[in-house]
């Protein structure tokens, strides 16, 4: 490949990006430098095809290398340093890539290898784990482009002696042949002098130790990395047994070439490392520009200095919002501005919020005394200092209770606390997963409760807000239809019926990162009704909510019309991206 393919199409290298799968709202926004990636892939199966440097006819050629290799094999077996081992099948024509340079062979890998086989867990398993010791390595210290020993486990020297089979020496090849990190390979480097492995990692010790660079490549190749997951076995787990390994197919250059792909490719992957750095820090840099001009918004400030600071992101919005992030970005600054009064201009004829709830109060407590709704706990007087920020004139501070119902559900309705309680079910139950991937609207269910005694005070109506208050706190969602809920979901309708649900769901959404901090640091995280029911709400005047939730769905549409726009540019930019590679193949 001539540097110049690189630099002709560093634009496509450098911006084709694709989104990382994400699940629930508040799920990582990080995104995959497709192009670069690809470009590193594109190289690597350039050098197993002997199409990253130039052939020299002066080389000696493979086969005398094998040649070589076979003899020492052989001496190895009949000193009995290593066992002989089954011959392999030889490589059919099929099997051999067209266009194989003039000089090259195709082996099985377990021909020029002297040792290969995986390690095992020591006796006891963890239990038999040191402080301090010979270093064990399990498959998350095998990294491509190194050993990780943050989170190294080792084993005492007796223990080691013992696991003679699962010794490492330095300038072996190691192969991930099970599990997620399938095929993940790396060089056991010289310093660490020795170590053992686990079940987990295969050790590929050469013959020729001088060709475990290119091999190392060789293995991530697309290529090698096509019969790594097309040939594992197992139904529970993916791996790879040794018998499969021993008989991949793999290209050998001449021993000089190999060395030359080697550096090449380290040439390559450095301007890689390079590229990504600086396409890396340039999506850091936008998003960084746009969360600082749009925080100009939501500051406190007066009417003179919003007008000026939304100028200024109106005149360059077409170069501030270009990535899904920026634009997520923004739809959050929506609601922000929309819940501190910044949205929509107030109306002074309209009632005062402080009206609305001296009459929700009065009605709330009509519906205690006739036992429809159960009497809750007083909530403390909200101070001046507790108060976030400012609100217009017309609007108060409330509390969720103050405007709407706010109810969890019940223990007895998970489905793996009675089974039973499933068979033949009628009510849909909402469970915290059902809305996280709502996003904004539920229409799903997890299953269907058959409780025909079940209390109409426990059964959701339609259209009430959905919170979850554990695993993914504060995710929400407006239901489609009625339902119950387990106890890590709560429900919210407001007393008013004049009063938009949605709001609230648009309210929960900037307040989430506020309740996460009240959660617990335990393996889940959860909060209870009293927290929830202590979160401020801002409360505008009955009319301004309905002109509130229109503005923002009008703002959002284009939102969601830009991102789209985005997304159909970006899969365009993919297609070229892998049209590209197609072509230098």
């Amino acid at each position: 490949m001539k540097p110049e393919f690189i630099t002709d199409h560093i634009d496509i290298w450098t911006s084709a990006v694709k989104a990382k799968s994400a699940v629930g709202r508040g799920s990582s926004k990080k995104i995959d430098l497709y192009g670069i990636k690809k470009l590193r892939e594109l190289i690597l199966e350039l050098a197993v095809r002997g199409k990253l440097v130039p052939q020299d006819s002066n080389d000696e050629p493979a086969s005398v290398l094998l040649e070589r290799i076979a003899v020492e094999k052989e001496r190895l077996v009949k000193c009995k340093i290593i066992t002989k081992s089954k011959s392999l099948p030889s490589i059919l024509t099929e099997e051999i890539p067209k266009e194989l340079p003039l000089g090259w062979k195709m082996v099985r890998l377990g021909e020029i290898a002297s040792r290969m086989g995986s390690g095992s867990t020591p006796r006891g398993g963890q239990s038999a784990y040191v402080e301090q010791g010979v270093i064990f390595l399990r498959s998350q210290n095998v990294w491509n482009e190194g050993i990780r020993l943050d989170d190294v486990a080792y084993i005492s020297e007796d223990v080691h002696k013992k696991m003679g089979n699962t010794v490492v020496q330095g300038g072996d090849v190691l192969l991930n042949i099970t599990g997620a990190s399938l095929g993940r390979t790396t060089i056991f480097p010289c310093v660490l002098i020795e170590a053992n492995v686990n079940q987990h990692v295969t050790i590929i010790r050469l013959i020729e130790q001088k060709m475990n660079k290119f091999v190392h490549l060789g293995l991530m190749s697309p290529m090698l990395q096509k019969l790594v997951w097309g040939r594992q076995v197992g139904m529970a787990i993916e791996g790879l047994s040794k018998k499969v390994l021993e008989q991949f197919e793999f290209p050998i250059p001449p021993l000089q070439e190999q060395h030359r792909i080697v550096a090449k490719v380290d040439e390559l992957m450095s301007l890689c490392d390079k590229l990504e750095q600086q396409t890396q820090d340039r999506i850091d840099a936008h998003q960084l520009l746009v969360e600082t001009l749009l925080a100009t918004l939501t500051n406190n400030q007066e009417g003179a200095d919003f007008a000026k600071n939304w100028a200024r992101l109106h005149t360059h919005f077409d170069i501030l919002f270009t990535t899904e992030r920026s634009i997520d970005a923004l739809k959050q600054t929506i609601l922000q501005l929309a819940v501190m009064g910044k949205l929509v201009p107030q109306d002074p004829n309209d009632e005062p919020a402080s009206k609305l709830l001296e009459r929700i109060a009065k009605e709330k407590a009509q519906l205690i005394k006739d036992k429809k709704i159960k009497k809750q706990k007083d909530l403390p007087p909200i101070t001046e200092e507790e108060k976030p920020f400012d609100l217009p004139k017309g609007w108060e501070w409330c509390h969720l209770p103050d405007l709407g119902n706010l109810a969890r559900g019940k223990s007895k309705h998970r489905p793996r606390n009675d089974p039973q309680l499933y068979i033949n079910g009628t009510i849909p139950l909402i469970q915290t997963g059902d809305v996280a991937r709502a996003n904004g609207l539920i229409e799903t269910y997890t299953a269907k409760y058959n409780d025909a005694g079940l209390a109409q005070s426990h059964i959701w109506k339609e259209g009430t807000l959905c919170i979850t208050i554990a695993a993914n706190i504060a995710d929400t969602g407006i239901l489609s239809f009625d339902a119950c809920f387990p106890d890590s979901v709560v429900g919210y309708t407001p007393y008013d019926p004049n009063i938009p649900t949605v709001y609230f769901d648009y309210f929960i959404r900037t307040a989430k990162e506020n309740l996460e901090q009240f959660a617990p640091s335990t393996a889940q995280k959860n909060i209870n009704l009293e927290i929830l029911s202590n979160v401020l709400v801002p409360c505008p005047p009955t009319q301004e909510f309905k002109r509130i939730v229109t503005k923002i769905e009008k703002l959002f549409s284009i939102c969601n019309k830009l991102k789209q726009r985005l997304q159909d540019s970006q899969q365009t930019q993919l297609l070229l991206t892998d049209a590209i590679v197609q072509q230098a193949l």
